[in-house]
This record gives structure tokens, C-alpha cells and sequence, in this order.
């Protein structure tokens, strides 16, 4: 009888099936990574990033320097004032100047902890931005000692911005305890996480005195879950830096001050943050202090 042709065998076939669904697999994957980077990296960032209010900050770096050059606080708060007017806002909303870091100073932030009595003005620790230590710092007592407090530091970055006026730029944080710093072993602070609570109480304070007529936002170190400041301490915040205009001086403000827009997708972006952001502190005393 005739020898009838044998079938080839299913293997090799299986086999060759399973190298092409196992090489598009990998080439989805690597175009689904590719995607995800560029988009990422690239496309949101740009998209997030806005500067209409204030087009001189734009490529200004957001985040505070120590003094050995580790990144520290991120900048969250911006002022349009004169220093005059700042300053006479800063004290009508509240909020001391700091005294400077001497030995002495030193000596009565750890003597008011101890003995838990006041120090309104009591120093705050030197930052850097743009190569210079803050050129003002005010700060606002919670509690009667100093180891708790809201406090901020201001460095002059523009003489005239689109208003015509000095603009500031500043880090703003509750201090929830005092400490010794890693690096130096002076007398420091540790902030709360939420430095945009923070933000949001100076604004509202210099609101509530009736020192503002408007606010608006820019692009600040950008959405942030966690990061760290140069001693350690964990920050997070949607990104955005808020900015107060003062009121020239003989006017007054408003409260409300007038909001600027910011755009849709920055707008869709803070409100995905407020759903996904941490929970505030279980501390009551800097939950409450920290309130926006």
C-alpha cells in the first residue's frame, strides 16, 4: 500500500505561535512604557506647568537650599509688595518678625521649651535661595512656648513683576517640635508634612486683615507625596505656589480677595490631589493650627 503523507508535527507550530504572541507582547509592552514616560516625564509636566499670572518666574528653581547645599524647604507662598508693605501686613495679619540665630537667641528657644514660656519672635534657621540667606522671616506662635509655630521665610526674587511691584517668594511650614539639626547640632525645628496648609493660613490671615486684593497661583516644586526637607522631615503638597497681591499702601484689601483662574487641567489636577492627598495630622494642635 502507498505510504499516505505524514501531518507535521504540532509542536514546532505551537511552538512558533507562542515566539510571535511572546514577541508583540513585548513590543506592546515597550510601547506601553514609552507612552507612560513620555507622558510622565514630558507631556504633564509641561502641560501642569503655568506661569500666566507671573510670566517672569518661569525656570526659577522652586525649592530652598541648607547651607551645605541640600535641598530644603519647597517654596509655597508669594507676596507683590513693597518690603514696606509687606512687612506692615505681615505684622496687621498677626505674624512676628523673627529674631536672628545668635547664641543667645539659641539659648531662649531651648529655655522657652523647657519652662514653656513665650517667645514670639523667637529665630527661625537659615535657608538659601538664589545664593543668599531669607531676607525676612515672620512667624506666628501656636501655644505658649516655641516649639510650635507657623513660620516663613521671604527672599525678594523680581523688583518689578507683572504688577509693577517687588515680588517675594517664601517657604511657609508649621513647626510641630524642636530638635538638633543633623548636620550642625543647632537648636532646629521639624515641619508637619502638609506645607499646604501652611500656605493656605498665611493667605487666609493676610486675607482676613484686609491687606490683599488678589491671589493667584503658579507652578511651585510641583505635586509632591513625599519629599524631604534638607533635615529629614517628610513634605507633601499639590505643587502649587500661592500668591497674595497687597493692597498699595493707603488702599484696602478684600475679603475674599479677587481668585485669579488657574487653567482647566491644573484645575482637575489640585482636585484629584485633594481626593488623593494623606489625611492631615492626628495632632489636634497642628491640625488646628494648620487649617486653611
Amino acid at each position: 500500500m502507498p505510504d499516505h503523507p505524514q501531518a507535521p508535527p504540532a509542536q514546532p507550530r505551537a511552538g512558533a505561535r507562542r515566539r510571535r504572541w511572546l514577541r508583540k507582547l513585548s513590543i506592546a509592552a515597550l510601547v506601553t512604557i514609552a507612552a507612560w514616560a513620555l507622558a510622565a516625564y514630558v507631556v504633564l509636566p509641561r502641560a501642569l506647568r503655568h506661569y500666566d499670572h507671573q510670566a517672569a518666574l518661569a525656570g526659577m528653581d522652586m525649592v530652598t537650599r541648607t547651607g551645605i547645599g541640600l535641598p530644603g524647604d519647597p517654596l509655597n507662598v508669594g507676596i507683590v509688595a513693597s518690603r514696606e508693605e509687606l512687612v506692615a501686613a505681615m505684622l496687621a495679619a498677626g505674624w512676628s518678625p523673627a529674631d536672628a540665630v545668635t547664641l543667645r537667641t539659641g539659648v531662649e528657644i531651648v529655655g522657652s521649651v523647657l519652662f514653656d514660656h513665650a517667645y514670639a519672635d523667637a529665630p527661625v534657621s537659615p535657608l538659601f535661595y538664589q545664593g543668599r540667606q531669607q531676607d525676612l522671616a515672620f512667624e506666628q506662635a501656636v501655644g505658649k512656648s516655641a516649639d510650635r509655630r507657623q513660620h516663613v521665610r521671604l527672599w525678594k526674587v523680581l523688583p518689578a513683576g507683572a504688577e509693577g511691584r517687588p515680588v517675594w517668594l517664601g517657604s511657609a511650614s508649621f513647626d510641630k517640635g524642636v530638635g538638633l539639626s543633623h548636620y550642625t547640632g543647632a537648636v532646629t525645628h521639624a515641619i508637619s508634612p502638609d506645607v499646604d496648609a501652611a500656605r493656605n493660613r498665611l493667605s487666609a490671615d493676610l486675607a482676613q486683615a484686609l491687606r490683599v486684593v488678589e491671589t493667584y497661583e503658579v507652578t511651585g516644586v510641583g505635586a509632591t507625596l513625599n519629599g524631604r526637607n534638607g533635615e529629614g522631615d517628610r513634605y507633601y503638597t499639590d505643587g502649587e505656589l500661592r500668591v497674595s497681591v497687597v493692597a498699595a499702601a493707603g488702599d484696602h484689601g478684600r475679603n475674599p480677595p479677587r481668585v485669579l483662574p488657574n487653567p482647566p487641567l491644573v484645575e482637575l489636577k489640585n482636585r484629584l490631589w485633594r481626593s488623593l492627598r494623606p489625611a492631615r495630622p492626628t495632632d489636634t494642635t497642628a491640625a488646628t493650627a494648620a487649617a486653611p
